[in-house]
C-alpha cells in the first residue's frame, strides 16, 4: 500500500474513532457491557444497565424518553426539597407562561398540599369559577391520577393545556370527605395581577390594592393601582397579599420599593453564593401614607419578602394570619434538552436578619377569613387597623 493510502486509512480510523467516541459518550447504554464498564463512569454504566434491563425485560413497553425523564426527576427528588424540581421541556414551557402572567388553563391560584393542590383564589369569570370551584377546595387528582405528594409545578402543568380541551379534576371541599369529579374546559387565562378599589370607612376613603402574583411586570401594575386609588382620594392603603404564592425576587424588591424610599429590602446568601443585599430602588410614594399588609397562609416567598421588609422598616402593620414560611430562593437553569432545573440555591433574610423558613411571618393584628362564607371577615379588620393609622 502506498504512503498516501496508509495516511488516508489512518485518518479514516481516527475520524471513525472520534465519531464513535462522540456517539457512545452520549449513548453509553449502546456500548458492549465490558467496554462500557471500562470507559464509562460506574454510575453512568449502572444507570444504562438498569435502563437496558427494563427495556429488555419489563412486562410492558416503556419509552426511552420516559425512563430518561424519570431518572432526571429522581436525581432532584432525592434532595427531599419540595421547592427543587426538574421540569421536562413541556412542563418548562407551561412554567414560563405562568411566570409571564398568562397561560392556558382553568383560572385559579393554588398552593402545594400533601393531598394535592389547595385553592387559594379563583379568578372572576374563569372556567374554574363557572365549574363551582371555590377558595379552600382541594384538588386531589387530575384526569383520574392522584397528585398527592406531587410538586405544584408538575401538578399545575397537568391542569394546563390547549384552549378548548377539557381536564377532569377530583375536588374535595373540607371538612367533607366526599370527592366530586368536575370536567372543566380550558381557556386562555390572563392573570389579573393587580386590582384596586376605594372604600369609605369611618368617614375616610381607604384604598384596597390586591396583588395576585409577582410575575414579570407586577410592580408596574401595582404602582398603577396605587396611583389610581390615591387619585380618588384614598388616605391610606391596604396591600392585600392573601393567596399570593410569590414569584420573581426582583419583582418583590420593586414592589417593596413602591413603599420604601431607600435602604435594605432583603439579603440573599447560599452555600456557594456570597451574601447579596437588595436595596430599595427608584422613587417611592413617600413614607407618610399609612399602609397595612393583609396576609394569610397562602402568602409565600416574594409575598413574605415584601411583608417582612415593610414590617421591619416600620412602614406597615401586618394583619391576618401566619404566612406560609418559604425563606428560600430558587434559580431556574435552562438545560440542553429544553427542560429546566428549578433549584433552591440560597436563603433570604429580612432586614432584621431573620429567615422565616417554616416559621412564616406572624401578624401584628390577627384576622382570619372563613372560606366557607361569602363574606370577607379579614378585610374589615385590616381596614379598621388602617383607619386608626390615618387619625
Amino acid at each position: 500500500m502506498s504512503r498516501i493510502g496508509v495516511a488516508a486509512l489512518a485518518a479514516f480510523c481516527v475520524l471513525g474513532g472520534l465519531i464513535a467516541g462522540l456517539w457512545f459518550g452520549g449513548h453509553p447504554k449502546d456500548l458492549p457491557g465490558p467496554v462500557r464498564d471500562a470507559f464509562v463512569q460506574d454510575d453512568h454504566a449502572l444507570r444504562a444497565e438498569i435502563i437496558d434491563s427494563i427495556e429488555d425485560n419489563y412486562y410492558k413497553p416503556v419509552s426511552d424518553k420516559k425512563l430518561e425523564e424519570s431518572s432526571l426527576k429522581g436525581i432532584v427528588s432525592s434532595l427531599h426539597d419540595p421547592f427543587s424540581h426538574y421540569l421536562t421541556p413541556g412542563e418548562a414551557k407551561k412554567f414560563k407562561e405562568t411566570v409571564a402572567g398568562e397561560f392556558e388553563g382553568v383560572g385559579m391560584g393554588v398552593a402545594e398540599d400533601r393531598r394535592g393542590l389547595r385553592i387559594l383564589n379563583v379568578f372572576p369569570g374563569s372556567p374554574a369559577r363557572r365549574a363551582g370551584i371555590h377558595k379552600g377546595d382541594l384538588i386531589t387528582a387530575v384526569n383520574g391520577k392522584s397528585i398527592a405528594g406531587v410538586s405544584s409545578d408538575v401538578s399545575t402543568s397537568k391542569i394546563k393545556g390547549p384552549p378548548g380541551t377539557h381536564v377532569r379534576l377530583e375536588v374535595l371541599t373540607p371538612p367533607s370527605k366526599r370527592r366530586r369529579n368536575i370536567s372543566v374546559r380550558r381557556e386562555r387565562i390572563e392573570v389579573p395581577v393587580a386590582r384596586s378599589r376605594v372604600v369609605t370607612r369611618g368617614g375616610r376613603k381607604l384604598g384596597v390594592v390586591q396583588l395576585a402574583s409577582f410575575s414579570t411586570g407586577a410592580h408596574g401594575l401595582l404602582r398603577q393601582q396605587v396611583q389610581k386609588v390615591l387619585s380618588h382620594g384614598a388616605q391610606g392603603i391596604v396591600l392585600d397579599l392573601r393567596g399570593n404564592g410569590g414569584g420573581l425576587l426582583q419583582e418583590a424588591v420593586l414592589v417593596a420599593s413602591t413603599f420604601i424610599e431607600d435602604g435594605k429590602i432583603v439579603s440573599v446568601k447560599g452555600r456557594h453564593r456570597n451574601e447579596r443585599t437588595e436595596d430599595a430602588v427608584g422613587s417611592s410614594i413617600g413614607d407618610k401614607l399609612p399602609v397595612v399588609v393583609l396576609v394569610d397562609r397562602g402568602s409565600a416567598s416574594a409575598s413574605e419578602i415584601v411583608t417582612g421588609a415593610l414590617r421591619d422598616r416600620k412602614r406597615a402593620t401586618v394583619v391576618g394570619t401566619r404566612t406560609f414560611g418559604k425563606g428560600l430562593v430558587q434559580e431556574v437553569e435552562p438545560l440542553s434538552n429544553g427542560g429546566v432545573l428549578d433549584l433552591t440555591v440560597a436563603n433570604y433574610y429580612l432586614p432584621n436578619g431573620e429567615t422565616i423558613t417554616k416559621k412564616g411571618i406572624h401578624p401584628q393584628v390577627k384576622a382570619r377569613d372563613d372560606p366557607h362564607t361569602r363574606r370577607d371577615e379579614a378585610l374589615p379588620v385590616a381596614l379598621d387597623t388602617l383607619l386608626a393609622k390615618t387619625r
